[in-house]
């Protein structure tokens, strides 16, 4: 049975969850016109598909836990998915990292962890969540979504001087005030 629950110091190595590959399938294009951000899906020709993986990371528990929330879903007692929040300054709780086992993907985890997310969030007095996707990681961007994100920003900057360089952040938010259905 699959649970949500928060990663605790017993639990830290949960944290070492490892990335996997995700398909690059399209493009996420959006654009900015009169005070409203809309997009348009670009999606490659199935020879033009590729996959990318992100580097893993070396998470820390003590140093995560004094300015983040973790969260895993098990599979009994395995991690199969994990989401770091990030507290902010801002009205919006910084969902970090959102990551799911190959193996898992397609079965609502990641859609769970989202959910706990926002409830977290609203607990806490924050309006909502927002985080970021690469504009080529079209499956994530689809994701926040269809999941009542919408679309607050492009940051085009944020890799220059780095191997992702060219490579545009979409910035996602969720606003528990002003709710909005999946677009897709």
């Amino acid at each position: 049975m699959l649970t949500i629950r928060t990663i605790d110091k017993a639990h830290e190595a949960d944290l070492q969850l490892k990335n996997e590959p995700f398909p690059l399938f399209g493009l996420l294009l959006p654009a900015y016109q009169n005070g409203t951000w809309t997009y348009q899906v670009k999606r490659f020709p199935k020879e033009n598909c590729t996959e990318m993986c992100f580097p893993d990371e070396a998470y820390h528990y003590d140093k995560l836990c004094k300015n983040s929330i973790l969260l895993g879903a098990y599979d009994g007692e395995t991690c199969v998915g994990l989401a770091i929040l990030r507290h902010s300054q801002s009205h919006f709780l910084y969902l970090y990292d959102l990551k799911v086992n190959a193996a898992y993907r397609r079965k609502r985890i990641g859609m769970a962890l989202l959910d706990r997310a926002k409830a977290l969030a609203q607990e806490l007095g924050y309006r909502g969540l927002y985080t970021q996707g690469q504009d080529n990681n079209l499956g994530a961007c689809l994701f926040y979504l269809k999941n009542g994100f919408v679309i607050g920003g492009l940051d085009t900057y944020t890799y220059k001087g780095t191997s992702q360089e060219n490579k545009p952040d979409v910035l996602f938010y969720y606003d528990a005030k002003e709710p909005r259905p999946g677009m897709l």
